[in-house]
């Protein structure tokens, strides 16, 4: 959510080609409105809008601004509705200085009221604009940036990353509390950014900043500083050397169908690495020394957490709690200890309520691992150890791959902590390939019905719950029906009550439940309900559901994995049949930097 891209160079350029190309490559993180400014001889420029970035770009023509200093920002309303003037950047009350934010400043009716008394300009009531005025107010009082920075640090609650700069001198600052941000260093310019892909195109130097720190940028030069006492520390430059895979739809119509078309390669990839990396063994020492263990994620990351408990308590014998983020800390935060072991799973490693639970647990302990698809993020580099999903870039704003890989990466973890073998693990990859070809058709024939359905409901039993329950996701997400995914056993005691004639409801099964499935099955269809079911063929689900979407023969480990393939191209396919772009759902975000 929000994404902000700042450049200093040496010589005036036309600079706006840059942010705009910044801009663009954070735009996975979902916005409504995006704004840009640049220090042009002396005065800002600035411009912002409503709208996407292409469409406002063009407008406001952001490719010819001139300068050198300036910021993108793509802005997601929290405070404030999308609008022009709530938009980001802001300028402070004389026009001289101009920044922008990711995040939620908490406080933001407070300040509002506080900045409005003391006689600021105010002029959205967008909490962006405070990180201005915050600022703006040590600075006229004849503080350096640096220490007017130290001190709005503490009057702005929340987390938050923000850049902002000044017309008086040539530097560009920016601080980071809770929200990803990282430099880049190139020839004769920086760059900054919330995350890192967006700088990769440019340069491969990075210093990654840290909670509570703040960098001031020259075209040659980073310095940091602490917030705690003002201190200059090291900047640690790290040579990046990987490039992630960029935004090429490459013949697919939209990102989310390519991406599940990856799936084969990114398993792949993974189980290489899973296979050669001596993490694998520390990571799983900090689980088995450890006596309570939980795994701890919001949305897909959290049913892949699902899944990864029932591999976990069945393969391995091993109790691991899964538990959504932000409960953690009112339901389990108490019994957290240093015997207990906290698994934080992100696609982005940024999301706020896994950080918010990252941050509550190593208060108490120093067992934290990490499961996450973006290296240099804040929770990789806050975990004692941690695993990479190598799912690689993810554009789409439904998780695919990333979901799948995670589900993967516990599968390969709770059989290594058996001691079994993991060769099994290699062919998995194949056996997506097939799965995505030989189901897709069958897929497209059940969105054609189901895109017709306001409601539905997604049924799992076992190893399967959490596939079930990510299918519903998926609906939810990108086709707007509500789609209700639960344990198939607790559908009599309640939900039965809404199927009638035609009905639809999506059957996941591991080849181990067939029998207790045919008869959940036999309560939807004997009322007239359509039973679709995905599993291995099985005479006794021919037999009595609606429809089979058969998946390959495997396991009834790998099954689970298999079936998450025709419930993302069922989604996919309801999502084009109503004329939705499933990349970009609307109210959503790749990034969830808000509580």
């Amino acid at each position: 959510m929000c994404g902000i891209f700042g450049i200093i160079t040496l010589k005036p350029r036309a600079i706006g080609r840059d942010l705009v190309a910044g801009g663009k490559r954070l735009s996975y993180r979902g916005y409504d409105s995006v704004g840009c400014a640049v220090i042009s001889n002396g005065n800002i420029d600035l411009r912002k809008d409503v709208g996407k970035i292409d469409e406002v770009s063009k407008t406001l023509n952001f490719s010819e601004m001139h300068g050198d200093m300036g910021v993108m920002q793509l802005r997601w309303a929290t405070f404030g509705a999308p609008s022009k003037r709530n938009a980001q950047p802001h300028l402070d009350c004389n026009g001289d200085m101009v920044g922008a934010h990711n995040g939620n400043i908490v406080n933001t009716p407070q300040l509002m009221e506080q900045f409005i008394r003391e006689g600021h300009t105010i002029r959205s009531t967008n909490d962006g604009e405070l990180c201005i005025h915050a600022v703006e107010k040590y600075y006229d009082k004849g503080h350096g940036m640096v220490e007017s920075i130290r001190k709005a640090y503490d009057d702005l609650k929340g987390d938050y990353a923000f850049i902002i700069f000044s017309n008086r001198e040539k530097r560009l600052y920016a601080v980071k509390k809770g929200s990803g941000l990282v430099i880049g260093i190139g020839k004769d310019e920086m760059y900054c950014s919330s995350d890192l892909p967006s700088i990769l195109p440019l340069t491969k130097k990075i210093v990654f900043i840290k909670d509570g720190e703040i960098a001031s940028l020259s075209y040659k030069e980073v310095k940091l500083f602490r917030i705690s006492d003002g201190r200059e520390i090291e900047a640690k430059i790290v040579k990046y050397r990987e490039s992630p895979e960029y935004a090429k739809k490459g013949g697919y119509e939209h990102f989310m169908l390519k991406e599940i078309h990856e799936q084969p390669v990114v398993a792949e990839d993974l189980v290489e690495l899973l296979d050669d990396s001596k993490y694998v063994d520390k990571f799983l020492d900090v689980m088995r020394g450890s006596d309570k263990v939980f795994l701890v994620g919001c949305g897909s990351s959290y049913h892949a957490c699902l899944v990864g408990s029932y591999y976990f308590g069945n393969i391995a014998k091993k109790t691991v709690i899964p538990v959504v983020a932000p409960q953690f800390i009112s339901q389990y935060g108490h019994t957290v200890d240093d015997k207990t072991c906290v698994v934080l799973v992100s696609q982005s490693g940024e999301t706020k309520d896994v950080l918010n639970a990252l941050n509550y647990a190593k208060g108490k302990t120093d067992k934290i691992l990490g499961v996450m698809n973006v290296i240099g993020s804040t929770l990789m580099n806050s975990s004692k150890v941690y695993l990479p999903l190598a799912a690689g870039y993810e554009v789409s704003v439904p998780a695919t791959k990333t979901f799948l890989n995670q589900c993967i990466m516990f599968l390969y973890l709770a059989k290594k902590m058996r001691g079994e073998s993991c060769e099994d693990m290699r062919k998995v990859s194949n056996l997506i390939k097939k799965t995505v070809n030989s189901t897709d058709g069958a897929c497209r024939k059940i969105a054609a019905y189901l895109k017709k359905w306001d409601e539905l409901y997604s049924l799992g039993y076992g190893s399967t719950h959490g596939i079930a329950k990510e299918a519903a996701l998926k609906i939810k997400e990108i086709t707007y029906s509500h789609c209700e995914g639960m344990y198939s056993s607790e559908f009599k005691h309640g939900p039965l009550s809404a199927v009638r004639r035609g009905y639809p409801v999506l059957f996941i099964s591991s080849p181990k439940d067939v029998d207790v499935m045919v008869s959940h099955i036999n309560e939807v269809t004997c009322r007239g309900g359509r039973a679709i079911v995905i599993a291995e063929q099985s005479e006794s689900i021919l037999k009595n559901a609606s429809e089979l979407i058969q998946l390959p023969h495997s396991n009834d480990y790998i099954a689970p994995i298999l079936a998450t393939i025709p419930a993302q191209l069922i989604a996919y396919y309801m999502s084009t049949g109503r004329g939705i772009n499933p990349d970009f759902p609307r109210n959503l975000s790749k990034t969830i930097t808000v509580d």
